[in-house]
């Protein structure tokens, strides 16, 4: 006699139940690896704590306030004409966009949901702005990959230029996404000069703040620690993951599954169990595939990837910032995958640009000698370092134009 079993309730029952189940097992695998999980909290506690902490909460108390004092809806007036043809997302993006690509992961899911949250934003540019404003910290990449992990301070620029040009790409590419779902429109200009408009609606919100500059601030560093303490839960709980994970043997079978879509392609057997850690987590990952017996460019590479990726945990965080929104974390991981595509192909294309990458090498003791590490990149290099800044000046050259223009149909009118 056959008997038809199936799991009562609902989906979102099952869904608890798996999830209840998964709970109850990493329970049992820190009570029996105790000793292993320990030595993972120690170690996602020091990243942190020496990392995370220190680079994040100047920025997060930083876009607290200019969001308090009406400076996003500044922007969003200022930029909307840029950031709507290039990105078709709203000029409050902008905010977004510049804080995203100067403090790291995950202050840009945090500010979109603010974004969100405020009704400066639909749901779709909601999702279109945190996969693409989502990036490593520039001093992240530049100081912690290259000076600490790679001894080069040269690969910085690469690194860093390679994996903000893929997100650039990816935003572009994402403008087409559900793109007949409509968005905010800017309100009317009126024959207004632009950067007078953007003012009087920064203004217009200082009036409606009507809490003393004392509470604002004070709620800014409430919120931020919070916030930043919700992060270095996430990276202590992943870290311990991580290490039972690895003590299982998943790390290495995960590395296996990445294995049959890497190795054709070139990759060694020997970078794939970073690939597999940075998976889970980009920070652990990235220290793995500086440290593999593999040649520089594979390290360099596989690097790129992860951090374009950015881990599980980066992703649990993302979730964690949206919660309270309706936005959907698919296209987030989705754009995750193509921007890790994305930042592999532009990483091997700046390796091979600039050159053999062992020339960069330069010892790292003190500040002059980093400075003269800096000074050894190949011409190739400082190349494509000059195409993302003179991409960056188009965009700004736009706006000036923009402002310019308004400014001249205004006198005009007059």
């Amino acid at each position: 006699m056959r008997y038809n079993y199936k799991l009562p309730g609902s989906p979102k029952d099952r869904i608890r139940l798996i999830w209840t189940i998964l709970a109850v097992l990493f329970v049992f695998s820190m009570i029996s690896q105790p000793r292993i999980a320990y030595e993972g909290a120690v170690m996602g506690l020091k990243t942190w704590w020496n990392i995370v902490f220190p680079s994040l909460l100047p920025f997060f108390i930083a876009s607290e306030l200019l969001m308090s004092f009406g400076v996003v809806h500044f922007m969003g007036e200022l930029l909307d004409p840029v950031m709507r043809p290039l990105f078709n997302v709203p000029g409050s993006g902008s905010f977004v966009m510049a804080v995203g690509f100067t403090s790291g992961y995950p202050i840009g899911s945090m500010v979109t949901a603010r974004l969100r949250t405020d009704g400066l934003c639909t749901r779709v540019e909601a999702e279109r702005l945190m996969s693409f404003t989502n990036n490593s910290s520039p001093l992240f990449m530049l100081v912690a990959v290259s000076v600490g992990m790679f001894n080069n301070p040269g690969l910085g620029v690469l690194i860093a230029g390679a994996h903000y040009l893929s997100n650039i790409t990816l935003g572009i590419i994402l403008r087409f996404y559900a793109r007949g779902s409509g968005g905010i429109k800017p309100a009317a200009a009126g024959g207004q000069n632009p950067a007078a408009r953007a003012l009087r609606k920064m203004l217009q919100v200082q009036r409606m703040e009507n809490r003393p500059q004392g509470k604002i601030i004070g709620d800014a560093v409430s919120k931020s620690v919070a916030n930043l303490l919700n992060i270095g839960g996430f990276i202590i709980l992943f870290a311990v993951i991580i290490k039972l994970l690895g003590a299982a043997g998943i790390i290495e079978a995960i590395a296996g599954i990445l294995g049959y879509i890497l190795l054709p392609l070139g990759f060694s057997p020997e970078v794939l169990p970073a690939l597999g850690s940075g998976f889970f987590e980009m920070t652990i990952g990235s220290k793995l595939a500086s440290e593999a017996a593999v040649p520089l460019t594979q390290q360099v590479v596989a690097v790129g990837m992860i951090l374009a990726w950015s881990g599980i945990s980066v992703h649990a965080q993302a979730a964690s910032m949206i919660a309270d929104t309706d936005i959907r974390m698919l296209p987030f991981v989705i754009s995750r995958v193509c921007h890790t595509c994305l930042a592999g192909i532009y990483t091997y294309i700046a390796c091979r640009w600039a050159g053999p990458l062992e020339e960069m090498a330069a010892p790292v003791m003190a500040v002059g000698r980093l400075l003269e590490g800096t000074s050894r990149v190949s011409f190739s290099l400082n190349i494509f370092l000059l195409f993302i800044i003179l991409l960056t000046a188009v965009i700004m050259a736009a706006l000036i134009l923009h402002t310019i223009c308004g400014l001249r149909r205004s006198i005009t009118r007059k």
